[in-house]
């Protein structure tokens, strides 16, 4: 349920990684704000701190591509510090910085969910991943999580992040997808073929995933793996049958407020590749 970290999926904007240690590290909270204020490596991580499971997608992954992971991130939650400043401003929008020159701008109240992260899976935050600190902010597209995060600026009027001004829309809440891998189909040896993978919907987590072995006429419920107790992560499925030939799979995934991943076929851009897994089995 865990990918490790050599395995996580990573996107840049430049062609190499910010070198910035913890004690060169701060983060400024500038803008449209009743006091800037700054913050250390160190005064960080002396707040209170907790694990988070939390999985990442890139919006520009193809519908069955392997641009997802799931780490357990140690970090803090944000709020606290966003309410220290006061956020103002008319459009209450927050642009987020990163060493690497990259940004992105999304609502307030979306950012005052987020976490400020330092480790990944029980280890200090890999350069690549972003060291000393990223923030990640829950059910949404890989592109808001900023890493090498540097400062949060309030502002009056929105504005256009990295990936916005180049034609994208991917600082939205993920959609629901369910996964079906090469390494996903198994012949069991005995006549049967099994069939698994992964399924995430963002914050209201899986609730349910079926499969079809007849392009999508019937459908059957696959085997769910216990659901991690955070909410923003993926579910492993599992479905066993007996091929009696080639058949057409297809897969999708129902979130937990009961709404089904939806079938309509578009592409990643400009906001996330979306329709359901069709692969031939048999």
């Amino acid at each position: 349920m865990v990918t490790p970290i050599g395995e996580f999926y990573n996107v840049d904007i430049a062609e190499f990684d910010p070198e910035v240690t913890a004690d060169e590290w701060s983060l400024t909270f500038t803008g449209e704000t009743g006091s800037e204020r700054t913050v250390t490596f160190d005064e960080l991580i002396d707040r209170p701190a907790e694990n988070r499971a939390v999985t990442l997608r890139c919006v520009g992954e193809d519908l069955n591509g392997r641009r997802i992971g799931n780490a357990v991130w140690t970090g803090t939650p944000i709020r606290p510090l966003l309410e220290s400043v006061d956020p103002q401003g008319d459009c209450n929008c927050a642009m987020l910085r990163g060493e690497d020159g990259y940004y992105v701008q999304f609502p307030v109240d979306v950012l005052a969910e987020g976490f400020l992260a330092w480790g990944m899976n029980g280890k200090e935050l890999p350069t690549s991943h972003g060291h000393p600190v990223r923030v990640l902010i829950p059910g949404h597209w890989g592109e808001t999580n900023v890493k090498w995060l540097s400062e949060i600026e309030l502002l009056n009027v929105e504005e256009d992040g990295y990936w916005e001004e180049r034609g994208w829309e991917g600082t939205g809440e993920v959609k629901t997808v369910a996964k079906l891998w090469d390494e996903g189909v198994t012949e069991l040896g005995d006549g049967r073929i099994e069939l698994a993978g992964h399924a995430y919907a963002g914050t209201p987590g899986v609730e349910r995933v079926e499969v079809s072995t007849d392009g999508g006429d019937t459908w059957t419920d696959a085997e769910l793996s216990d659901a991690l107790p955070d909410a923003d992560v993926w579910r492993q499925w599992r479905h066993v049958f007996e091929p009696d030939g080639e058949h057409e799979v297809v897969v999708r995934a129902t979130d937990g407020t009961g709404t089904l991943q939806s079938g309509e076929e578009s592409g990643s851009v400009p906001s996330g590749a979306s329709g359901w897994v069709r692969r031939t089995v048999g």
